[in-house]
């Protein structure tokens, strides 16, 4: 057999552009990025979703559910019983409560008029109220928990859950959308799926504002 000249008989072997390799790259990225940020941010996105839900419909699941405590008690008769409502300590009275009665969540209200003091402490699902005879240092304290579900609701729209948590929402949000935002280019280079995905992707959005539109009030 005569060997064929070189360069006959073979495919030529196509050399990958400068704008190839940065489509290969921004693919392989938007890959890695949909796949991992996804994998690290599923336990908070479960969280989301399934509090979006029992939030939306929280009549099925908080009915009946609070636990009312009732207790009482006395305070230091100097801590309240002061002229000067400015030489009260606020502080004092407050880890009073903490130490005692293991009160949760944060201050919310610390109200003084003549004749008594009132304290209001909010947390996700949790509410406690003092009010303190400032003639005699007597108080009544009612603590209320609503549930694991109002919890949850309250953790869901950030309320009385502290800065801490606050983060934790716009760490979410961001990744919720870094997500989305990697799942639209990778379809971008599923040639077989591009126009499928983005006509589905359109008529989400035109549903999702049609009922806004027709049926929000």
């Amino acid at each position: 057999m005569i060997p064929a000249p070189n360069g006959l008989g073979k495919k030529p072997v196509k050399k990958d552009s400068g704008k190839g390799k940065g489509k290969k790259r921004l693919a392989g990225l938007s890959r890695w990025l949909h796949i991992y940020l996804s994998m690290v941010s599923f336990t908070i996105l479960l969280f989301f979703a399934v509090s979006g839900l029992t939030l939306n419909h929280a009549d099925w699941f908080t009915s009946g559910k609070e636990l009312v405590a009732k207790d009482s008690g006395s305070v230091n008769l100097k801590w309240v019983n002061q002229a000067d409502t400015n030489k009260i300590n606020k502080l004092q009275i407050v880890e009073f409560f903490r130490n005692k009665h293991q009160i949760k969540g944060a201050l919310s209200d610390f109200r003084i008029d003549d004749r008594e003091l009132s304290l209001t402490f909010n947390g996700p699902g949790y509410l406690a109220d003092s009010f303190i005879d400032r003639e005699t240092g007597k108080y009544e304290l009612t603590t209320t928990r609503f549930g694991a579900v109002a919890v949850i609701n309250d953790l869901h729209k950030g309320r009385d859950s502290g800065k801490a948590w606050s983060w934790i929402i716009d760490i979410s949000a961001v990744l919720m959308t870094l997500v989305s935002i990697s799942g639209i280019i990778l379809i971008c280079f599923i040639k077989k799926k591009r126009l499928s995905g983005f006509i589905i992707a359109a008529v989400g959005t035109i549903i999702c504002y049609l009922i806004y539109k027709l049926f929000v009030p």
